[in-house]
This record gives structure tokens, sequence and C-alpha cells, in this order.
């Protein structure tokens, strides 16, 4: 009886070992996964930015012209 107890118990570490493995393998591919889509967000959120940038100046720019264009108006005026 004490060897089935022993061979009982080696199968179980066994198993148990090979399912820890199989969990951590899994865990790493979704960590994976997540860093990439993390990275491609980082990506996305650097061209938002820069884009918004030349939005910006592209208003600035527009809204000088419009007071040069008020101020024309108002010296014919």
């Amino acid at each position: 009886m004490t060897n089935a107890v022993v061979g009982i118990a080696i199968v179980l570490i066994i198993v148990a070992g090979i399912t820890i493995g199989f969990i951590a393998y899994f865990r790493m591919l979704r960590h994976r996964a997540d860093a990439e889509a993390m990275a491609e967000y980082r990506e996305f959120a650097a061209r938002a930015t820069a884009e918004q940038q030349e939005l910006r100046q592209e208003i600035a720019e527009m809204n000088g012209r419009l007071k040069e264009v008020e101020s024309l108006l108002r010296s014919v005026g």
C-alpha cells in the first residue's frame, strides 16, 4: 500500500508540474500580446499628439490671417 501511495504522489507531483508549466506558458503568451497591444497604443498616441500639434499650428496661422483680414476690413470701412 505504501508503494501505491508513493506512486500516486509522484504522478500527482508530475501532473501538477506540467499543469503549472502550461499555465505559466499561456500567461506569458497573454502578457506578450498585451505588450504588443500597448506598443501599438503608444505609437498611435504619439502620432495623434504630433497631428494635434500640427493642427494647433495651422489654427494659430489661420487665426493670424483672420486678424490681418479683420484689420484690413476695418481700415477700408
